[in-house]
């Protein structure tokens, strides 16, 4: 298991034995945690005044102030602090009373070092996560792997210059996020960025998309239209999956990086332009030119720079930051802003990590949405992420013989029904079968949630 990075975590340890303060602090330390100590409650306070602190491992029988004591006014003035509480003399109800006030965790003594340190691994991720640190994939930025960081580095080197860029990767790794990264570091910020994804485009609706039309040109072009290549004005036009082109369209393409200009569709007279192009790949451009199937010509103008982004089995050190990001933006935005984001099992943890992650980025974001979804604000269990190694279908363990016996298009569409069902019984098992309520939870129409439930045979009766 990879072992994250923990040194940037503020951690205080209060007991009023010097032993265990000592035993601790040297324990954190094999996980390069520095941690500060206090011999008591009032003690612990009293450093709050000069250092927020992030975690808080504290004894629960203290003199002057107990654990629970502490707790009570950490939890009062400092909610994003969380505490572990610590005891010879645990029980049950003890136990859940510390839960019940706020604390994040009850170990018993004489500690379990192992259990200490997953414990705060587990904690010490979530909340770096949540901290603002630069990254690289949506509006925060997420880097902790050094493949990553040399990525960045050469983002930085090429933001500043107006060259051509061409960032390559597998599907889902999150090519548009280092073109937009490119673009925002430039001096061209305040101006356009566009993307377009020309696999999804014709090559008349592409060439209209990126050098406009004029009135006439085909049927419904009732008016001109600018292209995305004029209205840059000097900003950045990012263009993806290029492989895809045509070769009559890449040879279009090369006469607008050659001339700076473009001739809208249907128009007879030229139109200077001024944009930075930046395009993205997920296959071998130089075995395509060599096969040929791209013209070099428009290769080399193209990758003036290359940026690779490694895959994100490449990068392990990414994973846990990355899957603690998607994981707090899931639950904002399923379960509510002021939702706190759900715990992850050890064995979540340690699938998260092992996981090869074809799909990369995109399927992790995917897999920690989903896991938000299904478990409901509830502890995140390895069945919830719905990955192939442990996938998850309306909230059972199926039969991997089975799932092996459906082509590609099958077993997608069975993922996707999995999946709806899964989410539409919960919602109505929420809402006790009320369709109105049922469809604003998930975000629907009244109209679109029927037909889901049509489609799915679903009886909302069933859940009143």
């Amino acid at each position: 298991m990879t072992t994250p990075d923990l040194s940037a975590l503020r951690v205080l340890i209060v007991d009023d034995e010097a032993d265990i303060r000592l035993g601790l602090s040297r324990l954190l330390e094999m996980v390069n945690i520095k941690a500060q100590t206090a011999a008591d409650g009032r003690a612990a306070l009293d450093t709050f005044e000069d250092q927020d602190w992030d975690l808080v491992l504290s004894d629960l029988m203290m003199p002057r102030m107990s654990g629970t004591e502490l707790l009570a006014e950490i939890k009062r003035h400092h909610q994003n602090t969380a505490v572990v509480m610590l005891t010879g003399f645990g029980t049950v109800q003890t136990a859940v009373q510390c839960l019940q006030a706020g604390a994040s965790h009850f170990l018993t003594k004489p500690f379990d070092n192992q259990e200490i340190l997953s414990v705060v691994g587990r904690l010490g991720m979530q909340i770096l996560a949540q901290q603002s640190r630069p990254n690289i994939h949506g509006e925060i930025m997420v880097a902790e792997d050094p493949a990553t960081r040399q990525v960045m580095a050469l983002v930085e080197k090429v933001a500043g210059q107006s060259v051509s860029v061409l960032v390559e990767g597998e599907s889902g790794t999150g090519k548009e996020v280092i073109a937009s990264a490119i673009h925002r570091r430039s001096s061209q910020s305040a101006r356009p960025f566009s993307a377009v994804n020309c696999a999804a485009l014709s090559d008349t609706l592409l060439e209209s998309e990126l050098f406009g039309h004029v009135r006439g040109a085909f049927t419904g072009a009732d008016r001109d239209r600018r292209g995305l290549f004029v209205e840059a004005a000097g900003g950045t036009v990012f263009l993806d999956e290029v492989s895809s082109m045509t070769p009559a369209f890449q040879g279009k393409l090369l006469r607008v990086l050659q001339e700076r200009a473009v001739r809208p569709v249907g128009g007879s007279s030229d139109i200077p332009v001024d944009f930075r192009l930046i395009a993205a790949t997920n296959r071998d451009l130089a075995e395509m030119v060599a096969a040929g199937e791209f013209r070099e010509d428009l290769y080399y103008r193209l990758q003036v720079v290359r940026v690779h982004i490694p895959p994100l089995r490449e990068r392990p050190r990414d994973i846990m930051p990355l899957a603690m990001h998607f994981l707090l933006r899931s639950t904002h935005e399923c379960l509510g802003a002021d939702a706190a984001p759900p715990q992850l099992s050890r064995d979540t943890i340690q699938l998260l990590e092992s996981h090869p992650w074809p799909g990369n980025v995109r399927e992790l974001e995917n897999a920690m949405q989903r896991a938000v979804i299904v478990g409901g604000g509830e502890p995140v269990q390895a069945f919830h992420l719905g990955l192939d190694s442990n996938p998850w279908q309306g909230g059972e363990h199926p039969e991997s013989e089975a799932k092996e016996c459906l082509d590609y298009a099958a077993a997608k569409s069975k993922v996707v029904e999995d999946f709806q069902r899964g989410f539409v019984e919960r919602c109505l098992k929420k809402t006790s079968g009320n369709i109105s309520q049922a469809a604003a939870c998930c975000g629907l129409t009244r109209a679109a949630f029927q037909k889901i439930l049509r489609q799915l045979n679903i009886d909302r009766k069933d859940f009143s």
